[in-house]
């Protein structure tokens, strides 16, 4: 595994690939890697001969300057996992190498990205996408993948790219979780084992309404309510239902759909998301 700091060495790796008509798959991450990156390490392997993971924190996707500081940094521990994977190169820019020109983002964002995320964090979107446009150009992937546990962040991705006509495939991956069923994120790692157990909440909330539907209930407003009312007291930003392609809220369920909450625990905010299919 070659560790590659510089866009202009990644791109010339990337054009050498190109050259030999090898296939590129990239796996974009924040580092703290767990299981569900290597999950997506893993189906890289099935789309590309040569594989490709960055690691990179991102500061113009956080709102709250102390969430960026506060985000596990554990870079050693990554070397190995990617290692172990049998990465071909671990990208790792700096945040000048990314925004030589100080951090300006992306605007152009498709309608998905003013929803959900979009609206309780704004600029969040604007700043992935001009992260994921700079490892782009530099990666020069054929396919890139990302986990469904920020569905809405693989969709916006997936808009942009279209929007840009840019030809990577922008794939998803199941959420992977732990043996609880809690999904996993590096954030995880900031919860004291009391609120690791308090986070089950989450995945359950979700449980109970993918239950309600499929005792038939069709109202978005009952399946919200039975979520909300098994968190508790637990804050949350949201707990919606919206449909799988444009994020669009409805009062009655008629096409595929899913559920999504965000909550904070311990002061840490946790996402997850299911078809309410499941």
């Amino acid at each position: 595994m070659q560790k590659i700091n510089s866009i202009q060495e990644m791109l010339s790796h990337a054009q050498k690939g190109r050259t030999d008509k090898k296939r590129i798959a990239f796996v974009p991450t924040m580092g703290a890697l767990h299981s569900g990156h290597q999950a997506l390490m893993r189906e890289a392997a099935r789309h590309g001969e040569i594989r490709v993971v960055s690691i990179f924190v991102n500061p113009t996707q956080f709102n709250n300057p102390t969430d960026f500081e506060k985000y596990p940094r554990t870079l050693e521990e990554d070397l190995k996992i990617c290692a172990q994977e049998g990465i071909d190169y671990l990208f790792t820019p700096s945040v000048k190498e990314i925004y030589p020109k100080g951090l300006k983002v992306e605007n152009s964002l498709p309608k998905v990205a003013k929803v959900l995320e979009g609206e309780f964090r704004p600029g969040h979107f604007a700043g992935v996408c001009t992260v994921v446009g700079r490892l782009f150009d530099a990666v020069q992937p054929d396919v890139a993948l990302f986990g469904e546990k920020d569905y809405q962040q693989w969709l916006v991705i997936r808009e942009w790219a279209k929007q840009k006509k840019n030809p990577v495939k922008i794939l998803s991956c199941p959420t992977v979780r732990d043996q609880n069923g809690l999904a996993l994120s590096s954030r995880n790692r900031r919860l004291s084992p009391k609120g690791l157990n308090r986070a089950l909440a989450i995945p359950e909330a979700i449980r109970k309404a993918q239950q309600l539907f499929k005792k038939g209930e069709r109202k978005t407003e009952k399946l919200v309510h039975v979520a909300k009312e098994h968190l508790g007291s637990i804050p949350v930003d949201y707990v919606m239902v919206a449909d799988d392609e444009r994020l669009q809220t409805l009062e009655i369920i008629d096409r595929p759909s899913r559920i999504f909450i965000t909550a904070r625990i311990e002061g840490v905010r946790l996402i997850d998301n299911a078809s309410l299919d499941g």
